[in-house]
């Protein structure tokens, strides 16, 4: 398969893992470099390598990622991270909800079976509990939401800079299967909060960026359109 170039979004984040341009298992994968380096999710672990190549196309230097902030426990998303703990050792950040499933690796709530991931329990290392909360690097804070719905304890997360306020919301369009015991309820809550982040980006796990402001409230109602009309929400 012919892979796209990595994409510079701003000045502090890149895309540098997705199906397009790392494996086709992986999640996208974002960058961000605020003094120090952070990855907002890992991929599958299926495209580490063209991962830690696209990082480095950036003039980065992967060995200097010090965390991961895990959105959630589905493997496109988290099945990479013991491979930056293990090469880089990078921390794990993750709400517990979601860390007590990959703790165990639960083959069903991980979705490892689908995306045919041999996934192994994995430790967290710094779990976050609660509704909301803070995140301090070296030059930035990032405030994280808890936004179930997708899976237990997933998590979005926006910081200000420039004068903007970008939000990560890493699978906040997938369809709210039963399968993997989504809770209908609880999602439309979570888009209501974030709808009240009033972010000028929104970068999301499958579909990329989205700018400016219209735009990304416009994507948050086409979601809500979506699983209403796949029969999710009444």
């Amino acid at each position: 398969m012919h892979y796209s170039e990595p994409i510079k979004i701003t000045d502090e984040i890149y895309q540098v893992g997705g199906p397009a341009i790392s494996s086709l298992k992986d999640g996208i994968v974002y960058l961000l470099d605020f003094g120090e380096l952070i990855l907002i999710d890992s991929g599958s672990g299926f495209g580490f390598e063209r991962i830690t190549r696209n990082i480095e196309s950036f003039g980065f230097d992967p060995a200097k990622i010090t965390t991961v902030i895990l959105t959630h426990c589905h493997v496109d998303h988290a099945g990479g991270a013991h491979l930056f703990k293990s090469n880089f050792g990078s921390r794990l950040i993750m709400h517990n909800l979601d860390a007590e499933i990959v703790e165990r690796a639960d083959p069903r709530l991980t979705a490892a079976f689908c995306f045919e991931v041999n996934f192994q329990p994995l430790p967290i290392d710094m779990k976050l509990y609660g509704d909301k909360g803070l995140i301090r690097f070296n030059k930035q804070e990032i405030v994280w939401l808890h936004t179930p719905g997708h899976s237990p304890g997933s998590t979005s997360l926006y910081f200000d800079a420039e004068g903007e306020r970008v939000l990560f919301v890493q699978d906040i369009g997938a369809p709210l299967l039963k399968e993997f015991d989504c809770d209908p309820a609880a999602w439309l809550q979570s888009i209501d909060k974030l709808l009240d982040v009033n972010a000028d980006m929104l970068c999301d796990g499958h579909s990329g960026a989205y700018h400016p402001n219209a735009v990304v409230r416009e994507y948050l109602r086409y979601c809500i359109n979506m699983q209403t009309q796949m029969g999710y929400l009444d």
